[in-house]
């Protein structure tokens, strides 16, 4: 009856893109997302190479290179999972797209693969930042790091303004 005087949650949450250990955005050893450059977010360090949808959305991009996805939430955040650090100069070689530009996504589907052990093996790190494009359109972003995760795992809140 008095549903006009619940104030609506505008919160949202995203799940992490990977099985690992979520960590500060801080901790990436890159200045572009450690300095929240591209926008706010949080990183995982993968213990498996699958990376799935954090929400229900819309491929933006796969990248030539299969290093990093983006993607559009339903509520129009811009996510980008980018997989490791440098990666893009593996020039695909160990990555496996299974989306592409334009699919309809919901959280959990699987967006790529990745052999981890080449990217160690070719010397980048596998650390896997996940940025808030449009930081900027938001009240808040807030990393849930510091903990062990399963891909799906509540890692980041996005509070609309």
């Amino acid at each position: 009856m008095f549903d006009f005087l619940k104030k609506k949650s505008k919160k949202h949450l995203l799940g992490a893109p990977a099985a690992g250990k979520a960590v500060s955005i801080k901790e990436v050893n890159d200045p572009t997302f450690s300095e929240e450059i591209l926008g706010k977010g949080v990183a995982v360090i993968p213990s498996e190479g699958k990376i799935y949808a954090p929400a229900d959305g819309e491929i933006g991009m796969v990248f030539d290179t299969l290093h990093a996805v983006s993607m559009t939430t339903d509520y129009g955040a811009e996510v980008l999972i980018h997989v490791g650090l440098d990666t893009v100069k593996m020039n695909g070689e160990g990555f496996e797209g299974h989306v592409k530009a334009g699919d309809k996504v919901k959280k959990g589907d699987l967006l790529l693969t990745v052999d981890l052990e080449k990217v160690k093996a070719a010397g980048y790190d596998i650390i896997t930042p996940m940025l808030i494009c449009n930081t900027g359109d938001y009240a808040a972003v807030e990393a849930m790091a510091g903990k062990e995760v399963t891909a799906g795992d509540d890692v980041l809140s996005v509070e609309e303004k």
